[in-house]
């Protein structure tokens, strides 16, 4: 039985395609041709039109940690409605408990450094972040387009290393069982060397998304 806003190893495994990633230190997956290409190419040009510099929170001194573009994606928007139903089929998540679609758009020379997804418990930001939703719980990442030149995912304490393909989705749970952040969860959306990276995140919560 899942905890609301969590989806279960079981669940995301009777989808046909998928793949865990053989390790006991994450429930890590991906599967490929999640999204089709016209989802893809129309999520794209979403991501371009309104596109802003990204943000941190708990940013430090390293005003290089995360250099990519990011764009709240419209969720009255065709394609973004279709996606969010395809990713509710998936992971048996009410999407109540789901942040809004986020877009991402890395260049040359972006990146965003290893991190983890949940926020840090006591950080100057615990409060304004997880006073209303409480912790994230799973990470649906899919990639929307082909890169010339790097803009891997590394997942360093796993030894996984995702490569971008139009239409793959990669997912994790940020918790442990006992509910404890996972620290093997820590991932560096490496460099873009040639091109241009696209990615769609969607981020699960504790609780019902209320902001």
């Amino acid at each position: 039985m899942t905890n609301p806003g969590e989806s279960s190893s079981a669940l995301l495994l009777s989808r046909p395609g998928i793949q865990r990633v053989p390790t006991p230190k994450a429930e890590l997956f991906q599967l490929r041709d999640f999204a089709s290409p016209a989802m893809c190419e129309q999520l794209v040009a979403l991501i371009e039109k309104d596109r802003r510099p990204s943000t941190l929170a708990d940013a430090g001194n390293d005003h290089y940690f995360r250099t990519s573009e990011t764009c709240d994606l419209d969720p009255d928007e065709p394609v973004v409605c279709e996606i969010e139903a395809l990713l509710a089929a998936l992971n048996g998540i009410d999407p109540k408990f789901g942040e809004p679609l986020q877009g991402q758009r890395y260049d040359v020379g972006q990146e965003f450094k290893p991190h983890c997804d949940y926020f840090n418990r006591g950080g100057q930001d615990w409060e304004k972040y997880c006073s209303v939703a409480g912790q994230r719980t799973w990470t649906f990442m899919v990639y929307l387009n082909a890169v010339e030149a790097g803009g891997a995912t590394r997942f360093k304490a796993v030894g996984k290393t995702f490569q971008p393909e139009p239409g793959k989705l990669v997912c994790w749970n940020n918790m442990r069982p006992e509910g404890r952040e996972n620290p093997n969860t820590i991932h560096h959306g490496m460099k873009v060397r040639k091109g241009v990276k696209y990615v769609i995140t969607k981020w699960y919560r504790e609780k019902e998304w209320g902001w």
